[in-house]
Order: C-alpha cells, then sequence, then structure tokens
C-alpha cells in the first residue's frame, strides 16, 4: 500500500492546498525562495506524524535547520493558526485510503493538537473533531466528536492510538494501524553533505541510509568491507568508473576498528589521495553513489521514498545527466522511489530523453514548478507525454544559456558594425 501522493495547506509559502502526486521519480522545480524546500521537506516531516509513539502531532528535530518552531510552518507564521496536512494510499483492491489532518497551534500553551480528522476508504469516511473543554490541552486524553457522539482519544501524532480507537473504515480493520504499518520508508538527503573525517569507524548498527548530511556513508563502506567482502565498494567503483574514470575508492583498515578513505588511481598504483584532499564535488556525491550501491547489494523488501536536495551540488553540468540514470536505474531496479529538488537543466531533460527512449515510462515521471503569487506560492504540474514533451514550461527558467548565447552573438554584431 504505498504513498501515492501528499498534501499541504496554509504551510510555510503555500496557503491553498497544494497536491503532490508522487511518481517513481518526482521532480520539484523553481526559482531560488519560491518554497521547493519547503514541499520536498514536508514528507519526512509528515513521516514523524505518523511513525511515532509522541502524543504531539509532529517533530521538527530530524530536519536539522527547517523549521525553528512549529509557528515556522503556519503560512503568515500565525501563533494561532492552523496547517492541514494530507496522505493518500492505494489499497490492495484499488481503494483510495486518505488522511487528512488539520493541527492546531496553541501558542499560550506552547503545544499542538490535531482538532479536525478525516480518514477516508473510498466513499466512507470516520471524521474525528476536536471539542474545547477540561481536558481541551492534556497531552494524554482530549474529547473529539466522532460519528455524532463525544469519545476521549489519545493520539499518536496525526493518528488516533490504537488503544483508544481502532474501527474500521471502509471495511480496512485497525485502518490507523495499518496506516502506521504500511507507509513507506522516507529518507532525506539534505544539500549540504557533511566533509568525511581523516579515520572513523565501522558503523556499529547496520543502516540502511546514508542519513541526512550523509555522515553516515563511509561508516556504511567500512561495515561492509568488515561483514560483506565489500559488495557495497564493488558496486560504488562500477558506478563511480562513468563519473569519475581512472579512480576507485578504498576503505583501509588502519588497526583499533580505524579505517581510511581513500581514492586510489587505475592507472597508477602507487597514487592514491585521502578522501579528504580530493574536490568538493566528490566529497558532496559519495553519499549519493554509496547509497545507490548500499540499494543495490541488499535492495529494501518495503517501499522507500528517498528525498533529495540539489543532487547536482558541487558537480560539473555534464554529470548531471548520469545522476539522473542513477535514479532511473534505482526506480527500475529496486522498491525506492524518489523526490528530487533540483535546478539542473540537464538532470531534467536526461530524464525526457530516457522517456522517448522508452526507458522511463512517463506515468512514472512526475514534474512541479513553484510558481509564486501575491504573496504566497503555489504548485503547477509539468505533463510529460510518452515522447518526453511537456505542456508548460515557466517563462525565464533555462532559457540563460539560449539568452546568453543571443545577447553575445548581438554584442558580437555591433562590434563588427561598429569596426564596418
Amino acid at each position: 500500500m504505498p504513498l501515492e501522493r501528499f498534501s499541504l495547506e496554509n504551510y510555510r509559502c503555500f496557503k491553498d492546498r497544494q497536491e503532490v502526486e508522487l511518481g517513481k521519480i518526482t521532480v520539484v522545480l523553481g526559482r531560488n525562495n519560491a518554497g521547493k524546500s519547503a514541499v520536498v521537506r514536508a514528507l519526512p516531516l509528515l513521516s514523524t506524524g505518523i511513525r511515532t509513539d509522541s502524543p504531539y502531532p509532529l517533530d521538527l528535530d530530524p530536519i536539522q535547520g527547517f523549521a525553528p518552531s512549529f509557528t515556522d510552518l503556519i503560512h503568515g507564521s500565525s501563533p494561532h493558526g492552523r496547517i492541514r496536512v494530507g496522505l493518500s494510499f492505494r489499497t490492495a483492491d484499488d481503494r483510495t485510503l486518505g488522511v487528512d489532518a488539520q493541527i492546531q497551534n496553541i501558542a499560550d500553551q506552547g503545544t499542538q493538537l490535531v482538532s479536525e480528522l478525516e480518514i477516508s476508504c473510498g466513499s466512507e469516511r470516520e471524521k474525528f473533531s476536536w471539542v474545547p473543554g477540561p481536558d481541551a490541552y492534556s497531552v494524554e486524553k482530549r474529547t473529539y466528536r466522532v460519528g455524532g457522539k463525544e469519545k476521549q482519544l489519545s493520539f499518536r501524532g496525526i493518528l488516533p492510538a490504537a488503544s483508544d480507537w481502532s474501527d474500521s473504515v471502509g471495511g480496512v480493520d485497525d485502518v490507523a494501524g495499518k496506516i502506521l504499518k504500511e507507509l513507506d520508508e522516507v529518507r532525506y538527503l539534505g544539500p549540504f553533505r557533511k566533509g568525511p573525517d581523516r579515520f572513523f569507524r565501522a558503523s556499529a548498527r547496520p543502516s540502511g541510509s546514508v542519513g541526512s548530511r550523509g555522515e553516515k556513508a563511509l561508516g556504511m563502506l567500512a561495515a561492509d568491507e568488515m561483514r560483506g567482502r565489500g559488495r557495497v565498494t564493488h558496486e560504488v567503483n562500477r558506478l563511480l568508473a562513468d563519473m569519475l574514470p581512472g579512480w576507485r575508492i578504498a576503505v583501509t583498515d588502519v588497526g583499533a576498528g580505524m579505517y581510511v578513505p581513500r581514492l586510489h588511481s587505475t592507472r597508477d598504483p602507487d597514487l592514491f589521495v585521502h578522501i579528504d584532499d580530493v574536490g568538493t564535488g566528490v566529497v558532496q556525491f559519495l553519499p549519493i553513489l554509496i547509497q545507490r550501491a548500499a540499494d543495490k547489494v541488499d535492495p529494501p523488501a518495503h517501499p522507500v521514498i528517498e528525498i533529495v536536495e540539489e543532487p547536482e551540488l558541487h558537480l560539473h553540468p555534464s554529470a548531471h545527466a548520469s545522476l539522473a540514470d542513477l535514479y532511473i536505474e534505482a526506480a527500475r531496479e529496486t522498491n525506492v522511489r524518489f523526490l528530487v529538488e533540483t535546478h539542473s537543466e540537464n538532470f531534467l531533460l536526461r530524464l525526457r530523453r530516457r522517456v522517448a527512449e522508452q526507458r522511463l515510462r512517463s506515468e512514472d515521471l512526475s514534474v512541479y514548478f513553484v510558481e509564486q503569487g501575491d504573496g504566497y506560492a503555489y504548485l503547477r504540474r509539468i505533463g510529460v507525454d510518452p515522447l518526453g514533451n511537456i505542456d508548460y514550461w515557466p517563462r525565464g527558467i533555462f532559457a540563460e544559456d539560449f539568452e546568453e548565447a543571443r545577447a553575445l552573438a548581438d554584442a558580437q554584431a555591433n562590434r563588427f558594425d561598429d569596426a564596418r
């Protein structure tokens, strides 16, 4: 029961309801400060409202620096405002299972609570409405109107606790528990990856994710060397051969449980460079490669949505298209889907080319552009047909090369005319 779409309303720069339908690869584009990061970071934020034992609706801690307080999530930063979020799944019998929650900020109590909730399956719906009263702000149990009756409920995140409400909706028994169980694993890799340490230890516990800053990536390689006979490193080097010809990575055991990461020349066996001394682009790119290699060697058993901000950061434009191919291959061969924020025209062009070449289905690619209105933003979906053609393109986006070339030609022509 993978997640199909999510929605946001009165959230950050988005005043009106916005909906994102997830493909195998979903791309979010837009100008600087338009709201792209707000869109892609919403999904890991929403996942904290499902997979949690906390009585509070959302946990802001997993994404460092995203929002200092809940008020910062509210459009206009109103201290007494609210946001509305939604998640939609497809059931095994091809019905839509949905969760739509309104989260109210209670400024004078320094807390938040779910003030409205709707859980739906097909045409059937169960609605929960918060009833202010003596227990209104309790973190244990609050009164809600459910099915025309008042009931005391405790919440875990944005869902009622199974101990208080385990009813069925649309024939789906224990629907809240099913949503909790079936929600995709959500990974997040931010735009600034952590630089490598000169020495590091193997990961004490097996990890399926490189972490939000790529901080676990080299530890995963060391753990693989120690426990998996270097299968992940071998796969990284297969991918690296296309991205960085002439080099391979190795992690060397230097004793006392410590490892050293190096790039070795494939042409000169005596030439190697410590990872900390190579170019910034390689350092920023390695967590992406290591994640892809780890998933190739040990594919996730359950669906995963991986959010990546600016995967092309510090990379030469010639490498951007290869990034797109990495994600296409992973989406085709594993249970991983991708939500990517990018500024790269080459990245998107490669995706469109692969659609035209029938290596990526057009229905598996979702493209959104963040438009700016009068003091707020909204999402516009860009349709991609089976030939890779698009049905809309915002003016002035990715046109800089053409405009610069035209201006250069005009300047050259003017100088030629002046010389005559």
